[in-house]
């Protein structure tokens, strides 16, 4: 097969953006799923966030969730994914926030809490929105 016969769609250079757009908010969500199945979070935390409300962290971890995702859909999801890149990061995220919560009612002593869940929700919405504002203003 010859150059000229490759979909553009599936050329390399494809491969090597979705990867790219895609990877960070895999791995990401990754590292919340490790940090959720850990029975207290807060004793592997760093001291100086010791200090910081349980939910300002759950809004900032899925701010950062929403970004990634948000360019990703932005840039790496076709032509409609990029039209509704907002709303996809914002439900996204919150819906991965809603099965993070989910899994640790499966983690002893851990619980599910709808205000984690809202915080998260929070988090979601500011980060894609906030991103969006910065990228493209």
């Amino acid at each position: 097969m010859n150059h000229e016969q490759v979909s553009p769609q599936y050329s390399p250079f494809a491969a090597v953006r979705l990867f790219a757009y895609w990877a960070p908010p895999v791995v990401y969500a990754g590292a919340i799923f490790l940090l959720s199945a850990l029975p207290h979070p807060e004793e592997e935390l760093p001291s100086f966030l010791g200090g910081i409300s349980d939910k300002v962290l759950h809004l900032i971890e899925y701010a950062g969730l929403s970004l990634l995702c948000y360019r990703a859909f932005r840039w790496a999801a076709g032509e409609w994914g990029a039209k509704h890149a907002l709303w996809l990061a914002i439900v996204a995220a919150t819906l991965y926030g809603a099965s993070d919560e989910l899994h640790q009612v499966f983690v002893p002593p851990r619980e599910a809490d709808p205000w984690d869940l809202t915080a998260d929700a929070l988090g979601a919405l500011l980060g894609a929105v906030g991103w969006r504002r910065i990228t493209e203003p």
